[in-house]
């Protein structure tokens, strides 16, 4: 039996995300997520736990994160753990990492910069969609 590896993280960018264009066209982009969780300590003082996770998109995934997401952007990933090892200088040193499959972004609108080419982009796939015939029944009813 194989085993699962999924991450499911909705989070904050700590960064803007850093791009690379690679070789062939490929398209790499980087950042910082954090997400926290807050919690009650039995004295009732609220306490806040925040994890930072590293985050690698690809392709049109990176193309995505390049056009549209900034510093404090709230987002959706799901991915997988990657963990990579090299050698430095005798000591085994390890980097984690989540490749981001999956974005979605979330919480406030784009700012005025990038606007203009979501709308533009929801212009196109307004005038693609088609629209149903008009009935021609008539009804009592005013609803």
């Amino acid at each position: 039996m194989s085993g699962i590896n999924k991450v499911i993280l909705v989070g904050n960018l700590g960064k803007d995300p850093e791009v690379r264009h690679l070789e062939g066209g490929v398209t790499v982009a980087k950042f910082p997520l954090a997400t926290s969780e807050t919690y009650k300590k039995s004295d009732g003082t609220r306490v806040e736990n925040t994890e930072w996770h590293n985050i690698v998109m690809w392709r049109g995934l990176a193309e995505s994160a390049e056009k549209y997401l900034r510093k404090g952007s709230l987002v959706y990933i799901e991915g997988k753990i990657k963990t990579r090892s090299w050698e430095d200088k005798g000591v085994k040193k390890y980097f984690t990492e989540i490749v981001a499959d999956v974005m979605t972004m979330l919480g406030r609108r784009p700012d005025e910069a990038t606007k203009d080419a979501v709308s533009s982009q929801y212009a196109k796939s307004e005038s693609q969609k088609q629209v149903p015939p008009a009935s021609d029944t008539t009804d009592d009813l005013p609803f």
